[in-house]
């Protein structure tokens, strides 16, 4: 499947002309030849909710948009140590701790640090962070703590983040990504689709992660959240392009884990996101997400033995 790697962004479009069917053989012997089958399983606890200052417009934690949800301060230490060892136990091998804000400074950020170092002491558990826009001396810290992955995702195209968001810009989020990768932090970088982007965005969004080199690509489908400027927005992407969109980027992104995060329980039905573990998903976001509710590691467990994978140790 070498052909793929000089294709231009025009026959990248292309390629989403063709029948869904053979979009997806393609894109799953790709999968095929560079994965077994295992599946990696992550968890997240949103460590701190709500008061964002940032104006990100799906957001539900914004203090700029309207959402109706919990806001909470930091959690103590010990209760997020008890919830990676119950993540632990429901499968998950990955462990990461998600704070809402631009960045943690004094004593949160102290605080935090300890969260880390609790988390990377459990036996057979990876613990990772989503602290947002860090300072490299704060990823330094992060790192020594125990950090081993960290989620900062681009959410959209370079063209199109000011319709999203304009508290921050894209270079910020792309320079944050490459600090964590220079202090040798796995990079954890994804998007959201169907935020009203085009397929010329998607297929950009694809070729900044390819630029960014990430060990985990996140796709989230938007779940519009009343309260956000996104709510209403459930017409912009169909099942059909979220599968397609699935196989540009294992197309573009032949060595990626590719994640199932926020929406796929709400954007696909059961029997599309198997399709999607078929043609290239070979990461999945298990539990809830920060302030809305995913699958169960049951129906989860259901879901890949049907498609004989099985849970990465």
């Amino acid at each position: 499947m070498d052909k793929y790697k000089d294709y231009s962004k025009d026959d990248f479009l292309k390629l989403y002309e063709k029948p869904l069917d053979e979009l997806i053989e393609i894109a799953h012997q790709i999968t095929e030849e560079n994965f077994n089958n295992d599946v990696e399983a992550c968890s997240i606890i949103s460590a701190k909710t709500g008061e964002c200052s940032e104006n990100c417009k799906y957001c539900s934690q914004s203090k700029h948009n309207h959402a109706e949800i919990t806001c909470h301060p930091l959690l103590d230490v010990e209760t997020v140590k008890k919830a990676a060892i119950s993540a632990k136990e429901n499968g998950a091998t990955r462990f990461c701790i998600v704070t809402s804000g631009r960045v943690p400074t004094g004593e949160d950020f102290k605080k935090i640090l300890e969260m880390i170092r609790e988390v990377a002491s459990i036996e057979g558990l990876h613990c990772c962070a989503s602290l947002g826009l860090l300072s490299e001396e704060q990823i330094k810290q992060i790192k020594e703590a125990g950090v081993e992955r960290y989620n900062h995702n681009i959410n959209t195209s370079k063209n199109y983040h000011k319709q999203i968001c304009t508290t921050h810009n894209f270079e910020d989020r792309v320079r944050t990504v490459e600090l964590i990768k220079k202090h040798g932090i796995e990079a954890c970088c994804g998007v959201i689709i169907g935020m009203g982007e085009s397929r010329e965005d998607r297929v950009d969004m694809a070729l900044s992660l390819k630029e960014l080199d990430p060990t985990t690509v996140p796709i989230n489908f938007l779940n519009p959240i009343k309260g956000t400027p996104l709510e209403g927005y459930e017409d912009k992407i169909d099942e059909e392009e979220i599968l397609k969109t699935i196989c540009i980027f294992r197309i573009i992104l032949p060595k990626a884990l590719l994640r199932y995060a926020g929406g796929r329980t709400t954007r696909l039905s059961e029997e599309n996101q198997k399709r999607g573990v078929y043609a290239g998903i070979n990461s999945l976001l298990v539990g809830n997400y920060l302030t809305t509710l995913g699958s169960t590691a049951e129906k989860d467990k259901i879901m890949l033995k049907e498609l004989d994978k099985v849970i990465a140790q």
